[in-house]
């Protein structure tokens, strides 16, 4: 499956939308690794366990996203984006969507 952040997929046309699509995955940092975080967020720099925390949130949410294109009967998704929010001190919500699409390649002049 195509998955963009583009409207448009040059040499691909949309033949039909079929709406918005999106994956939701929140996840939480065990004890171990928040006081991890902690200590080293008093000498400041990257944070390494929150880094594999968001990168592993995000990974999941763009496949939950693509499951459901896919359910829907899509074979791409355009205008892809991200979000995501704090829901308690040590949780993470990460929000892929964008817009479900069937594509076929666009005939060449």
């Amino acid at each position: 499956m195509i998955v963009t952040t583009t409207e448009n997929i040059p040499g691909h046309s949309v033949v039909r939308t079929l709406g918005q699509v999106f994956g939701v995955v929140v996840r939480s940092r065990g004890i171990g690794g928040n006081i991890s975080a902690s200590l080293r967020s008093i000498v400041g720099g990257e944070i390494p366990e929150y880094t594999r925390l968001v990168e592993d949130a995000r990974r999941h949410a763009i496949d939950r996203m693509v499951a459901n294109a896919h359910a829907m009967g899509a074979n791409a998704i355009v205008m892809m984006r991200f979000d995501s929010g704090e829901i308690a001190q040590a949780m993470n919500e990460v929000v892929a969507y964008g817009t479900a699409v069937v594509l076929d390649p666009a005939p060449l002049d």
